[in-house]
């Protein structure tokens, strides 16, 4: 009979340890969501865990993507400088010779100064030939246009008596006898010709004067009677304008014979 209660312990204490146990079973698969991930955050990456070898290979992968994507703009901006190096290597090469050159001419215009201030190069017999700068070609021709304008407008006012008439004539050959001059003067520019003491002397100013009246009274003529449909009054009108202006247009280049501005003195050198 004392078996019994012994029995009876031994029973009670196995339900209890079961009891127990599927009690710690429960609360383990009910574990909140917050401690699942708390845990998880302490595995290792699966970089960690992966092969050493692969790992790299990945690495060089990212690496070399990332330099793919810039080598396009890398390229265009080198690019873009050496153009700008090569640009500026030209220009600086440019200049440079330029600045050699004017070094050489203001050495030898240095010297040449010397020589004229000793009165070695100085011989009385020559004068310095020059020539006229297109500026001044331009300007004379202009000028006289006006002035021998202003004579054709009143001359062929007095013999046709009609101020249409006169401003057609006038009008008609300005520009044209401007040009026509100019080409004159630049082509008279070339012969050095009368040119003594850095002027030009008489004979080169009356040649230049008779040269080109031969030339202005046939252009006149010809307006005139085109104009007008009047021949005798185109003789009258080309005829006075011929005498008048020869001897105006004599002046006219003895005036600017005087006036320096425009002429370029060409200067022997003997180095």
């Amino acid at each position: 009979m004392i078996y019994a209660p012994i029995l009876v312990a031994v029973v009670y204490a196995f339900s209890g340890v079961a009891n127990a146990f599927q009690q710690q079973s429960s609360s383990s698969y009910n574990r909140p969501v917050s401690l699942s991930r708390q845990a998880e955050s302490y595995l290792p990456h699966s970089s960690a865990i992966m092969p050493k070898n692969l790992r790299n290979q990945g690495s060089l992968l990212r690496v070399a993507t990332s330099i793919s994507g810039t080598d396009k703009a890398t390229n265009a901006m080198m690019k873009q400088i050496d153009q700008k190096i090569s640009k500026y290597e030209k220009e600086q090469a440019k200049y440079m010779t330029k600045v050699e050159t004017a070094k050489a001419e203001l050495e030898k215009f240095q010297a040449t100064k010397q020589r004229y201030l000793q009165g070695t190069d100085i011989n009385e017999d020559e004068a310095p030939s020059f020539s006229e700068t297109t500026s001044r070609s331009l300007v004379k021709s202009m000028m006289w246009r006006v002035i021998a304008g202003s004579v054709t407008f009143f001359t062929s006012l007095r013999f046709s008596g009609s101020i249409s008439t006169a401003l057609s004539i006038v009008g008609s050959d300005f520009f044209s006898k401007a040009a026509t001059m100019f080409i004159g003067e630049r082509l008279m520019n070339k012969s050095q010709a009368g040119r003594k003491s850095g002027a030009d002397d008489i004979g080169r100013s009356l040649a230049k004067a008779l040269l080109w009246r031969l030339f202005a009274i046939a252009n006149t003529l010809t307006m005139s009677y085109l104009i007008a449909k009047n021949l005798s009054m185109a003789s009258k009108i080309a005829g006075s304008d011929a005498i008048f202006k020869t001897g105006l247009m004599f002046v006219y280049e003895r005036v600017w014979a005087k006036i320096e501005w425009g002429k370029e003195y060409l200067i022997e050198f003997s180095i």
